[in-house]
């Protein structure tokens, strides 16, 4: 919990956990409904669609999961900006595959628990959505233009929640 410095309002903080293994589990068995509704007569692209957290595949899923992470970061920006520190820091784009994705968060102390916990629901539907939209644009095409309607949506009631949780409601009193 952080306290009143200068006139900076009193935060909480609290930090999102995803996890691979969960993400990885949506992802495949969406993947599979994806294969399995597609017609029979295209087995070897129905083959490719359920491929989706094999070895190799499994690294673009990874990428796009990362990418997307870093991007819901971004989304939540008043919440999880991180200061650079003074000491030279070096960014690669060595592969990694964490076992959590983290979003660290400083809320207002009013922040609504309601409000994170829907936000948690929400951005891991978003994580997943953004790696099926990826793999479906290469491996079955007409089905991207549903992830990506899904996702728009996603994103939508992100920023929703966000902004209409900025503070309490005040209502004032009418005795008639």
């Amino acid at each position: 919990m952080g306290y009143c410095q200068g006139n900076q309002p009193p935060t909480k903080s609290l930090t999102l956990v995803f996890k691979r293994k969960e993400l990885l589990y949506d992802v495949e068995n969406y993947s599979f409904v994806e294969g399995d509704i597609m017609q029979a007569e295209d087995e070897h692209a129905s083959h490719q669609v359920f491929d989706i957290g094999q070895e190799g595949n499994v690294d673009r899923v990874t990428r796009v999961l990362n990418l997307t992470h870093a991007e819901c970061v971004e989304m939540l920006y008043p919440y999880t900006k991180e200061e650079i520190s003074d000491e030279h820091e070096t960014l690669d784009d060595i592969l990694v595959a964490p076992e959590e994705y983290h979003i660290a968060l400083t809320l207002p102390e009013n922040f609504s628990l309601s409000t994170v916990k829907l936000l948690k629901h929400l951005i891991h539907e978003y994580l997943i959505c953004k790696v099926l939209a990826d793999w479906m644009s290469i491996t079955n095409p007409s089905s991207k233009a549903n992830w990506e309607e899904k996702i728009m949506s996603i994103r939508v009631k992100i920023q929703t929640a966000l902004m209409s949780r900025k503070g309490k409601i005040k209502r004032k009193l009418k005795p008639f």
